[in-house]
């Protein structure tokens, strides 16, 4: 096989055995790889219904076609399982260096079956693989564990852990690679917890073979100079993700204070360009890149203020919007440690800040009586909110309460109605209500609230993205503050980011807008594969995105999960540019619905099925 390296990895965990297999090709070619073949060998292996935390539950890491090569963002691999926060399909993705380190092995999919009986991880290096206790690493932090395997294993290892957060069962904790890279949502650390699997460490010298090795250079040459010409190329790697924070607040679509409007009048506290002029540490804007990729979106960063000192990785945008506005925080270093607990801890910043934001709208608000959190709780409170973050992460005090992700705590406290989330997950950085676009995203994505899987934004916000590619129409302007178009949008959007996740590409990279147009070429000269233009690769990303419904569907979902809180639904937006709006779902879900072949319940009709071989 070509861009595939043909073998699946699977670890029986109950008996302390390792099995290789070989990869059907069919599968591949249908399913691409990382999202889409994780997701079929999910759905075929456990009951939908499975509790999350059992060893019933699998775990799986893989990788795509494109991973590891090079080509400017082939450097994701996803983890793929049934969450524990949300009891949906969970798919996360992470950079860095360790998903072209596992391909670099020989390996495109990793299951992990069962349940240790002591603390483990698994060391792979090329055809040899062990399972080795982890005895001495259980409790350790994520760069402490990262540190010590290397020292055991190889200095040249690439690792993925979890932290005390995930060891301690918080629903969102996370997997941490490359430092401070993570596969961030939906609880998959908690499940790697729940198998006792505390890393993967890996250790690779294969190389991806390439089926036209002229025509793949010459389409990773010109992804190169897509993004070499592109503005946003320069701009995100100047100021990293938060560049885009100032930009937010000015389009009034920045969560405040728990989402109750979209602009924070401290924004400018908190933006990409003042985190260069006081914390950042590369004064020379260089970034951190992840494998193979010139953008180099990343920081470091190092607080000396003594209230919050600290060093490593970002904060990245989501994290500032999470921390930062959503709590009404404006205080930078605050942020930045509550992001260095998570990294240390291994647990999503995204979920961690909108709980503890829920938390302090419930007190404020009288829902939450003082002595339940036995500290002050007000908006704004930085001292406050970063003791919240360690105390989840060890289920200590209140932080037991919140470790149960926002929406199990609003509803034991009577106001579900609080809860930022669709499906139990937390909203990233983007208030719905200004967007519509992605209010349908947030409402039908597969694993809840989350805008990555379909980055519909971008088209709204940063007027970028090639519409034309999936729907044949040239759109050069969408107004965000309408449905027109938006369901059709939204679901080829959703299709075609299914796409890159499989392909093992970083949807960061598409979502400036710089190669779409080179997808198609880039998978089926690294793979020899056929897939009949553009329309035949579209069609595997919506088998992927189909089969991911169809295993909600199994697990208890239905059409009512489809929905946002009522914030969004029935609260206009009190102030700024997005005043007066609020979502229009009713308008663009029966729509939607009908785009994607299923009926009015949410159900894909068997029509569809057949036409995507899911029958």
């Amino acid at each position: 096989m070509y861009g595939w390296n043909g073998k699946i990895l699977r670890v029986d965990l109950n008996n302390a055995r390792v099995f290789k297999e070989d990869l059907d090709a069919k599968v591949a070619r249908d399913f691409i790889g990382a999202r889409g073949l994780a997701a079929k060998y999910l759905f075929d292996e456990i009951d939908a219904e499975v509790d999350p935390l059992s060893p019933e539950n699998k775990l799986l890491f893989a990788t795509g076609p494109l991973t590891g090569t090079r080509v400017p963002g082939a450097n994701r691999y996803m983890v793929i399982t049934k969450s524990p926060l949300t009891g949906a399909i969970a798919n996360s993705n992470s950079g860095g260096n360790f998903p072209a380190e596992l391909k670099f092995a020989g390996y495109d999919l990793i299951i992990f079956e069962g349940k240790a009986e002591k603390p483990v991880y698994l060391w792979i290096e090329d055809d040899r693989i062990e399972i080795r206790s982890a005895k001495g690493l259980w409790g350790k932090n994520t760069y402490e564990t990262q540190d010590l395997i290397r020292a055991e294993t190889n200095e040249r290892a690439k690792i993925a852990c979890i932290g005390p957060a995930g060891e301690n069962l918080v629903r969102f904790a996370c997997i941490v690679n490359d430092n401070g890279r993570a596969a961030g949502r939906s609880g998959v650390g908690t499940v790697m917890a729940s198998k006792n699997l505390k890393a993967v460490a890996v250790r690779g010298t294969k190389r991806v073979a390439i089926a036209d090795k002229d025509d793949f250079r010459e389409a990773a040459r010109n992804a190169f100079e897509a993004l070499r010409k592109n503005y946003y190329t320069k701009h995100f790697g100047t100021y990293g993700t938060p560049g885009v924070l100032s930009l937010m607040n000015e389009l009034g679509v920045l969560p405040t204070r728990n989402f109750q409007t979209g602009v924070f009048e401290s924004a400018e506290k908190l933006c990409g360009e003042t985190l260069n002029a006081t914390l950042s540490t590369r004064k020379n804007m260089l970034g951190i890149a992840c494998f193979g990729c010139p953008v180099a979106c990343g920081r470091v960063s190092e607080v000396t203020d003594p209230d919050f000192a600290g060093k490593g990785d970002g904060p990245e945008y989501e994290t500032i919007g999470s921390f930062g506005s959503a709590c009404g925080v404006d205080n930078l270093s605050a942020v930045a440690k509550a992001n260095y607990i998570c990294n240390e801890m291994g647990m999503d910043t995204i979920s961690t800040g909108v709980t503890i934001a829920c938390a302090m709208e419930a007190y404020e608000k009288g829902f939450l009586p003082p002595k339940d959190v036995g500290m002050e709780l007000n908006f704004g409170n930085a001292k406050a909110m970063v003791e919240l973050v360690r105390k989840i992460a060890y289920r200590q005090g209140f932080g037991n309460v919140l470790a149960e992700g926002s929406y199990r705590f609003a509803e034991k406290y009577g106001h579900p109605e609080l809860s930022m989330t669709t499906k139990k997950q937390e909203y990233p950085a983007y208030e719905p209500r200004g967007i519509q676009s992605l209010s349908l995203q947030y409402a039908t994505q597969s694993r809840g609230g989350d805008h990555i899987r379909g980055e519909v934004h971008c088209i709204d916000v940063y007027g970028v993205y090639s519409w034309r590619i999936c729907t044949d129409r040239d759109i050069t302007y969408v107004d965000s503050s309408t449905t027109n178009d938006k369901p059709l949008l939204t679901k080829e959007v959703q299709d075609f980011y299914a796409v890159i996740d499989a392909a093992g590409m970083c949807n960061f990279i598409f979502s400036l807008g710089c190669i779409e147009d080179n997808l198609l070429s880039l998978l089926e000269t690294v793979t020899g594969v056929n897939y009949g233009g553009i329309r035949g690769m579209m069609k595997a990303g919506e088998r992927i995105f189909n089969l991911e419904r169809l295993f909600n569907l199994k697990a208890g979902f239905t059409a009512k999960d489809d929905t946002l809180p009522p914030r969004m639904l029935k609260e206009p937006m009190p102030s700024g540019p997005s005043k007066g709006q609020v979502v229009h779902l009713d308008e663009m879900l029966p729509e939607y619905y009908k785009l994607r072949g299923w009926d009015e319940k949410g159900v894909p009709t068997l029509g569809k099925l057949k036409e995507l071989g899911l029958a």
